[in-house]
């Protein structure tokens, strides 16, 4: 019987996981493994710390429901949900527009509206604007009947879902127009704090971060033989559009709302204008899916995996 030694626990695990038939299944655990056991030897791990290691995901777990990922928040705050965004981006075959983070507010259950709708229930004097653009694909042909998702927190900086679940709000799915236009009305979205009364809150306290979110509208845009587009539009004017929490801000997806622009099709409003194009769908987008899902799809994964 081998011996077993901070030396040599590492090959055992490695050895006795070979036999894994899913051959990604077993790179992904081996390579987990490793780092997992290097990371505890860098630092020295204690018992205690890595049973308070324990207890904070066992909260994080237990914090998830129907409305909210803390698990999703927990990798978006750690720079993981960027980092695997960023490696999925490398995959395209073309170049379109800069993605960004799907986060963890993003719900299935959409009311599918005409185009010029206004998206928030609540409009308060001075606040709406009109979001307007066009989707192409990278070599500017319009994309008729292209799906346009969008959703963005309220007037109060909180998104329906973490008020009213059940009524779905400031958010609408839209379908481009034979020319690739889309056209939404909304208002000005507000730059937020992420939860802070949850587990990853009190990590994010813990290590002095301020915890905000810059200005922004999300988008989630797909059309047939395209690549799927998830990205956010981020206002230039927001104080933290430098230093997202959840590195999900970029330059090039910064934005000015512009009062009497001309070309905006509903006159009278402040308007943004962004223009989105969509890789041609490759290979790898056949196997991979998107960095984030529906809280409450995830929880209805979770429940058909439990055996009855």
């Amino acid at each position: 019987m081998r011996e077993l030694t901070p030396d040599t626990i590492t090959d055992a695990v490695l050895d006795q996981m070979a036999s894994t038939p899913d051959p990604r299944l077993r790179e992904i655990m081996a390579a987990a493994v490793k780092h997992l056991h290097a990371f505890a030897r860098e630092v020295n791990l204690t018992p205690a710390e890595w049973i308070k290691g324990i207890e904070f995901m066992t909260k994080v777990g237990q914090a998830c429901t129907p409305v909210r990922q803390e698990f999703i928040l927990l990798s978006d705050t750690l720079g993981l949900s960027a980092l695997v965004n960023g490696l999925h981006d490398r995959t395209a075959i073309e170049e379109g527009t800069h993605t960004s983070l799907l986060g963890p507010f993003y719900r299935e259950e959409t009311p599918t509206l005409p185009a010029g709708s206004q998206i928030a229930s609540h409009v308060k004097p001075g606040s709406e604007c009109v979001l307007y653009g066009q989707v192409t694909d990278v070599q500017g042909k319009p994309l008729a009947n292209a799906t346009v998702s969008v959703w963005q927190t309220g007037a109060d900086g909180l998104y329906d879902i973490q008020e009213n679940p059940g009524t779905p709000d400031y958010r609408g799915v839209f379908s481009t127009d034979s020319d690739g236009r889309y056209l939404v009305r909304t208002v000005r979205p507000l730059g937020y704090s992420i939860p802070m009364d949850g587990p990853v809150g009190k990590m994010v306290k813990a290590q002095a971060r301020h915890g905000m979110r810059p200005a922004h509208i999300h988008f989630l845009v797909g059309a047939p033989g395209y690549r799927e587009l998830v990205t956010a539009l981020y206002l230039r004017d927001d104080p933290h559009l430098a230093d997202d929490v959840v590195f999900g801000s970029s330059d090039d997806l910064a934005v000015d709302i512009v009062r009497d622009d001309p070309d905006c099709p509903i006159k009278g409003l402040p308007s943004i204008r962004f223009d989105l194009r969509l890789p041609r769908e490759g290979e790898a987008d056949k196997t991979s899916g998107r960095v984030g899902s529906d809280p409450a799809a995830i929880m209805k994964e979770r429940e058909a995996a439990v055996p009855s």
